[in-house]
């Protein structure tokens, strides 16, 4: 995925834009169609984002989601599979907070080593442009991520978001 793509999930007419603009960045951008405050919401409340969030095809279950979406607070998900017997989790803190714009966050379940997270929403004549840019700390990182499939699942994920706040 070194290059641009324009991909369409989930049946939407709205294309999802996955792009590594550097070593160290991997930056989604999609045109939402509702008001950014609406999309701030289903980032920031745990009972609009437990519906979008994991992407319906990975077999995922999305055991607990805890979001004290504040600067200095935490969030915490955790998974289950059918293949693997134990959950897991991934969890971090938000470090900026500036409701209905932008939410920047950090994934801690590498050890503090995992990537810092910024969302973006921006009006666009009542729709919504949400950028999503990840910055991982190394190109070694960003390229594990890719390799595992941690990146793979987010066009299915924002095709779910569009869709939920489509109904």
């Amino acid at each position: 995925m070194d290059a641009a793509q324009d991909g369409r999930s989930g049946g939407s007419e709205q294309p999802t834009r996955v792009e590594r603009r550097s070593d160290q960045e991997f930056v989604v951008t999609r045109i939402i169609d509702a008001p950014p405050a609406i999309v701030f919401d289903a980032w920031a409340r745990a009972e609009q984002f437990r519906r979008w969030w994991v992407p319906q095809s990975c077999g995922l279950t999305l055991l607990a989601c805890e979001l004290d979406v504040r600067v200095g607070g935490s969030y915490r998900l955790a998974f289950g599979h059918p293949a693997s017997a134990e959950p897991f989790e991934v969890h971090g803190r938000y470090l900026d907070v500036q409701a209905p714009t932008r939410l920047v966050w950090t994934n801690e379940e590498a050890g503090g080593g995992g990537q810092v997270t910024t969302v973006t929403v921006e009006d666009q004549g009542g729709k919504t442009v949400l950028v999503m840019h990840d910055r991982y700390p190394s190109k070694a990182a960003l390229d594990e991520a890719i390799a595992s499939g941690a990146t793979s699942g987010v066009e299915e994920s924002l095709a779910q978001l569009a869709a939920m706040l489509a109904s």
